[in-house]
C-alpha cells in the first residue's frame, strides 16, 4: 500500500511540475502587446520599390497575380501584426529582381474584402520585420 501511494506523490508532483512548465512556455510565446504592435514604423506606398507599388495596385484592383501563392492565408505566426483570427491576412509577392525564387518581399494585407484592406504591411526580409503602409501623409 506505502508504495502505490508514493507512486501517486510523484505522479501529482509530476502533474503539478508539467502545468507549471506548461504555463511558463505559454507566456513566453504570448502575441506582443497591441502598444508594440503600434509602434511598427510605416511607409508610404511612394517610398515602396516599384514592384511593391505594382502590387499594391493589383491588390485594390483584386489582381490578377502573377504567383499562384498570392492572396493566400497569412498566418502571422511571428506574431508581428497585430492579433487577429486565422484568415485575416492574406499575402501577396512582391517580385524580387535577380531571385529565382518569390524571393523575400511580401506584402500582408488584413480585413474581410481583399480589395480593400483595412491595413496593409511590407516586409522586404520574409517576414522578420514590417511597415505599415500608408497611402497618404
Amino acid at each position: 500500500m506505502r508504495v502505490a501511494q508514493q507512486a501517486v506523490a510523484r505522479h501529482r508532483w509530476f502533474v503539478l511540475l508539467m502545468g507549471f512548465i506548461l504555463m511558463a512556455c505559454t507566456h513566453m510565446v504570448q502575441a506582443r502587446s497591441s502598444q508594440e504592435v503600434q509602434s511598427q514604423p510605416s511607409m508610404l506606398v511612394s517610398e515602396m520599390p516599384r514592384e511593391g507599388q505594382k502590387t499594391f495596385q493589383l491588390i485594390l484592383q483584386g489582381g490578377p497575380f502573377p504567383y499562384d501563392k498570392d492572396g493566400t492565408v497569412f498566418g502571422n505566426r511571428e506574431r508581428l501584426l497585430p492579433r487577429h483570427a486565422r484568415g485575416y491576412y492574406r499575402e501577396y509577392t512582391v517580385r524580387t529582381p535577380g531571385a529565382r525564387n518569390r524571393g523575400p518581399r511580401r506584402i500582408v494585407c488584413g480585413g474581410q474584402e481583399p480589395t480593400r484592406p483595412k491595413a496593409c504591411y511590407y516586409t522586404e526580409d520574409h517576414y522578420a520585420s514590417f511597415r505599415l503602409i500608408v497611402e497618404k501623409t
